[in-house]
């Protein structure tokens, strides 16, 4: 049922991202795109979790957050110095979601 709800949203989502058109101006982008790979790793580690029957929704939820703040924080001290820290961050997002997609594949082959 669960599904239902997540494919509701995408085309809500969908739908309301093409009514009502956002333009980001380009020197958010390095922020935008550090608070997507966070947020897509915090998605990711829930499913993991979920899998390995270790859920918990405080810490999915805390998670979530600290991951946003803590990369916008590193791009944001990076610009004030002068150093692209946004690369770091991508590195280190990217690589967290490929290790659970990974763990993740591998928990649904065992099963």
């Amino acid at each position: 049922m669960t599904i239902y709800y997540a494919i509701f949203g995408l085309a809500l989502g969908i739908v309301i991202g093409n009514v009502c058109p956002y333009s980001m101006p380009p020197e958010y982008g390095r922020l935008l795109a550090v608070a997507v790979m966070a947020g897509l790793d915090a998605v990711l580690g829930g499913v993991r979790a979920a899998i390995e029957d270790k859920y918990s929704t405080a810490i999915f939820i805390s998670g979530f957050f600290t991951n946003g703040i803590m990369g916008a924080l590193l791009c944001y001290f990076g610009a004030m110095l002068g150093i692209d820290m946004y690369m770091v961050a991508v590195l280190i997002f990217g690589m967290r979601i490929f290790q659970n997609i990974a763990i993740i594949r591998r928990e649904y082959m065992a099963k």
